[in-house]
């Protein structure tokens, strides 16, 4: 399982032009599947983001997190994640896993992380076309990726 965390002043997922889902201060978290992902690649993972301290404190310092903050997550699905683009000029997304896999674990995923932060989750639409608008704060963006634990 891959992610990338964009720090947010606020987000917006629009869908054939029409507001979709918002959040204000939080996470941008775009997330990919692959075929070996499970349960235990999604608990560490939202372990891993509930506890990253990313927001500053009083003195400007990346020593918050964010329940500290009381932010918001915005989620979105995104198998681009694990694009290998080693050969040739096309990306090759052979290690995304296909929907049968990569829906259970998205629903899995948003449902854990809403079950850890109620009211503070919000979603896109999987396999939806989707416009994201945000304002990256800082700019902040981590990548973590659960094959990369140690």
């Amino acid at each position: 399982m891959r992610v990338v965390i964009q720090r947010v002043s606020k987000a917006n997922i629009l869908i054939e032009n029409n507001l979709f889902s918002s959040i204000k201060r939080g996470f941008v978290i775009l997330c990919g599947f692959e075929n070996s992902d499970d349960s235990q690649d999604i608990d560490w993972i939202i372990k891993k983001i509930s506890q990253l301290r990313i927001f500053s404190d009083d003195n400007d310092l990346m020593n918050l997190s964010i329940t500290d903050i009381d932010g918001e997550i915005l989620i979105v699905s995104q198998f681009t994640l694990h694009a290998k683009t080693k050969k040739g000029n096309r990306p090759s997304f052979i290690h995304a896993a296909k929907p049968e896999i990569s829906i259970p674990l998205y629903n899995e995923f948003v449902e854990k992380f809403k079950n850890q932060l109620p009211n503070k989750i919000q979603t896109g639409e999987f396999g939806a076309d989707m416009q994201v608008e945000l304002i990256n704060d800082g700019p902040v963006t981590i990548t973590i990726d659960t094959k990369n634990k140690e």
